[in-house]
This record gives structure tokens, sequence and C-alpha cells, in this order.
């Protein structure tokens, strides 16, 4: 499994928690330090079946100081991804992404499904 976090983080502090908790081996990743490529994020938004603007960190302050609210209903879904591809803070986190699996934020229930 692949980790993608933010260490300052709480919540990816309580994610990192739990899955240290249930023994699950993961590769961590600083998403500001090795931020997510294009063609990754274009692969887990694929693969996550959520919305594009799920993978943005709506209560950020990058997010908010580039006014992103108002801006991406009118960017294309490529214009999104070379956006998020460019600053992990932009990014939502933490990411969990296991085999076809992507977890974005975190809600124990869904790391229990996927984790067991």
């Amino acid at each position: 499994m692949l980790f993608i976090e933010y260490p300052p983080c709480s919540t990816c502090k309580k994610a990192k928690k739990y899955l240290t908790d249930h023994h699950i081996a993961f590769e961590a990743r600083h998403i500001v330090e090795n931020n997510p490529s294009y063609k990754e994020l274009a692969l887990w938004h694929k693969q996550s079946q959520l919305p594009l603007k799920k993978f943005f960190n709506t209560s950020g302050k990058l997010y908010k100081e580039m006014q992103l609210k108002d801006k991406l209903k009118d960017m294309s879904e490529e214009e999104q991804l070379q956006l998020l591809a460019s600053n992990g803070m932009l990014v939502k986190r933490p990411l969990l992404i296991h085999e076809n699996t992507v977890l974005v934020g975190f809600k124990e229930e869904d790391y229990q499904s996927l984790c067991q």
C-alpha cells in the first residue's frame, strides 16, 4: 500500500496511526517532497471513481488563496490534474492506494473495508 501524507496534518496522523495499530504494511510518501505526478493523479482519479474535486484540499490555505472554489468549474479535467500535480498542498490528504483502490482523506470505516 502507498500512503501519501503531509506529516504535520492531524488527519494524516490519525490515518497513519490506524494503519500502524492494525499492523498494516505501507510505504509512506511525503506529499510536498514527492508530489503526485499528473499521470499518477489521472490514474488514481479514474480508479477512485470520485469527482476530481474530491482530490482538492478545499480547506487548505493555498486553495483559498488561489480562489479555486470559483475557478475549478471553468477548468478542464486536464487543467485541474495539471494544477494538482503542480503543488502537493493542493491535494487532499491522506491518499491510500492499494491495487485498484484509492481512498482520499481518512474515514475509519473505509480503511477497515480496504484493510481486512
